[in-house]
């Protein structure tokens, strides 16, 4: 996920331009954020499956699965800043790989992604199947082409929105004021405190 590192790299420099404080990052703090590390273990496990013929079926469930963990994440924190656009990608990445048994992949934006190296085609995995004629809402496939000094990636729709609206998330938070009062931080009160 090269390219989302990227617009996050973007999305804190431009915090930062714009009066953002990086010692901001160490006060974000999300409802259920152990979801997402959860999420993230699921489709990397869904990579390590073994090759047998029951593999692809549960593989596909158990990407189909990691999304339910970053659903629920998304609406606990539905009031942060970005967070709908991020939720709206997520539930198109979800939408498309449902309606498709896995994400489709445009095996010509592969090519332009890899620079239009021969013999450049998508690799396979159990997420990832090639985009065919009768493919479910293919407008939501990986169609977008990102080359990257050969190493391009090819990303969705949905990725897009997400990609967004966690940028918009990350530069929020670090252009939050100041917080003199930590979290957590036990103080005694003085002379006109209550006792």
């Amino acid at each position: 996920m090269l390219w989302l590192a990227l617009v996050l790299f973007f999305a804190l420099a431009i915090a930062m331009l714009r009066g953002g404080r990086i010692s901001n990052l160490a006060d974000i703090r999300l409802k259920l954020w152990w979801l997402l590390p959860l999420a993230f273990a699921m489709q990397a496990g869904a990579e390590y499956l073994p090759d047998a013929d029951w593999a692809k079926t549960a593989g596909v469930a158990l990407v189909l699965s990691s999304y339910l963990p970053l659903l629920t994440l998304v609406i606990a924190n539905r009031e942060r800043t970005g967070m709908w656009l991020a939720g709206l990608g997520v539930l198109m990445n979800f939408s498309v790989i449902v309606m498709n048994g896995g994400m489709p992949v445009l095996g010509e934006a592969v090519e332009v992604a890899a620079g239009f190296r021969s013999g450049a085609m998508l690799a396979e995995s159990i997420k990832h199947i090639p985009l065919g004629p009768g493919a479910r809402l293919p407008f939501l496939a990986d169609v977008i082409p990102i080359p990257f000094f050969g190493r391009g990636q090819v990303i969705s729709l949905g990725d897009v929105f997400l990609a967004v609206g966690l940028g918009q998330f990350l530069e929020s938070e670090l252009r939050r004021p100041v917080r003199w009062f930590k979290r957590g931080v036990r103080v005694r009160g003085g002379s006109a405190s209550p006792r």
